[in-house]
């Protein structure tokens, strides 16, 4: 398509992967226990820069394109912040999902305009690609995740009720990490081919991704009613997160962050799951 791999990680490559917790934000949703994916969404924000950026650093350092570091880094910097301003009343109400999803809109907008710029500037190149048989692989992946929603979201709320945790944590837990294991894979591998601006894109893209368009979709189809002292440490630890990997001016990340990163997530899994045991 003649777009930089930065914003095809960004975008398609991102919402790919953050296609599970749309789904099990849906299914929840729809199923009247809206705070597993609160809890999942801002759970699956930790796991992608602490354990799984983490991960990737741990192995070498990363360099953000310039694009990235402009459009993409901010953004996810801003979007806990936001996030836990809506949260203060102790709701997520459908007009709070209705400007989450608008700020997702922007973001969008403004990357779309980025790859037609680059797009336009790109000479013209032959596509060998069967674009039937991709289309046919979206929908029958796309049919298994609305059934791995679905379970997922079951199983969740009946460990939740066995063990008398809260569907918070949870969500911000055991669900998490499910739903984060295809950004995993992807920026493993992308790290491990060389194509680290992907890997990069994806866990921005998914966190962007996450906190906008699945947090403001689940409040839009049930109001999330949670306590501010409940959600407090997922969005303080995701900011802390972003803001430990925010490249130098010269886009470096460089590997000792990962160490910061890693040893960031114990902490997260060792207060949250003290709390939700209390």
């Amino acid at each position: 398509m003649r777009i930089a791999p930065g914003i095809i990680g960004a975008t398609v490559a991102a919402f790919a992967t953050s296609s599970p917790e749309l789904s099990v934000a849906i299914s929840s949703g729809l199923a009247g226990v809206p705070q597993i994916a609160l809890g999942d969404s801002l759970g699956s924000n930790v796991v992608n820069i602490a354990l799984i950026l983490g991960v990737a650093l741990a192995i070498s350092g990363i360099r953000s394109p310039r694009d990235t570091l402009k459009r993409d880094f901010p953004v996810a910097l801003l979007t806990p912040v936001v996030t836990g301003i809506l949260l203060l009343d102790g709701v997520l109400s459908r007009v709070d999902g209705c400007i989450l999803l608008a700020a997702f809109c922007g973001w969008l907008t403004a990357a779309v305009v980025e790859a037609k710029r680059q797009r336009s500037a790109a000479p013209a190149v032959l596509s060998g690609t069967n674009h039937w048989a991709t289309a046919s692989a979206c929908g029958f992946g796309l049919a298994l995740l609305v059934a791995a929603g679905t379970l997922i979201v079951s199983g969740a709320h009946g460990i939740a009720e066995a063990f008398g945790i809260s569907e918070f944590v949870i969500g911000a837990t055991v669900v998490a990490i499910g739903t984060s294991v295809p950004e995993l894979a992807t920026t493993i591998i992308a790290k491990l081919r060389g194509h680290e601006e992907v890997g990069l894109g994806t866990v921005l893209g998914s966190n962007i991704f996450n906190g906008l368009c699945v947090v403001g979709l689940v409040a839009v189809i049930h109001p999330v009613t949670v306590g501010w002292r409940t959600v407090f440490v997922a969005l303080t630890i995701g900011l802390v997160a972003i803001a430990c990997s925010f490249p130098r001016s010269s886009g470096l990340i460089e590997r000792r962050r990962g160490i910061l990163l890693l040893f960031l997530y114990g902490m997260y899994l060792f207060v949250v799951l003290q709390r939700g045991a209390a």
